[in-house]
C-alpha cells in the first residue's frame, strides 16, 4: 500500500474529520468568549476597581520619559509591559471559570446511563435445597 493510499484511509476516518470540525467550533467559539471576556466581564472588573485598566502598566527599560501611553513607549525603547500579562492572565482564569461552567452544565444536561438491572439472586445449590426439603418435611410433622 503506497504512502498516499494511506493517508487517504487515515484522513478520511471519521475520528481525523470529528477533530476537524472541533478545531473550527473551538477557534469560532474562542472568538465569542474572547469577546465576552473583553467586552462584557473586564469592564465590570474594571468597573468594580475603580476603572482601572492593568493593560497599560508598564516599566520602561530604556529610560523613556514616564507617564507615556504603552504604544507610545514601545516605539520609544523597550519596556517591560507586566500590566499586559496581568490583564491575559486575569482574561485566561474568567475563560477558564466560563468554560468550566459551561462543561459543568452540559454535564448535568446529559441524560446519565440508567443503573444496571438488579442481579438475580444465584441458584440455590443442590444440597441446600435438599437440607430445606427435609426441614420442612420434619416442621410438618
Amino acid at each position: 500500500m503506497s504512502v498516499i493510499d494511506e493517508f487517504k484511509q487515515f484522513a478520511i476516518k471519521g475520528n481525523v474529520i470529528d477533530l476537524a470540525v472541533g478545531v473550527i467550533i473551538g477557534g469560532a467559539f474562542g472568538k465569542i468568549v474572547d469577546s465576552m471576556v473583553g467586552d462584557i466581564i473586564m469592564p465590570l472588573v474594571s468597573q468594580l476597581f475603580g476603572g482601572l485598566d492593568f493593560s497599560s502598566y508598564y516599566l520602561a527599560l530604556a529610560g523613556q520619559a514616564p507617564g507615556l501611553p504603552l504604544a507610545e513607549a514601545r516605539k520609544a525603547g523597550a519596556v517591560f509591559a507586566y500590566g499586559n500579562f496581568i490583564t491575559v492572565s486575569l482574561n485566561f482564569l474568567i475563560l477558564a471559570f466560563v468554560i468550566f461552567m459551561m462543561v459543568k452544565q452540559i454535564n448535568r444536561l446529559k441524560a446519565s446511563e440508567p443503573p444496571p438491572p438488579p442481579a438475580e439472586p444465584a441458584p440455590t445449590p443442590e444440597d441446600i435445597a435438599l437440607l430445606r426439603e427435609i426441614r420442612d418435611a420434619l416442621n410438618r410433622r
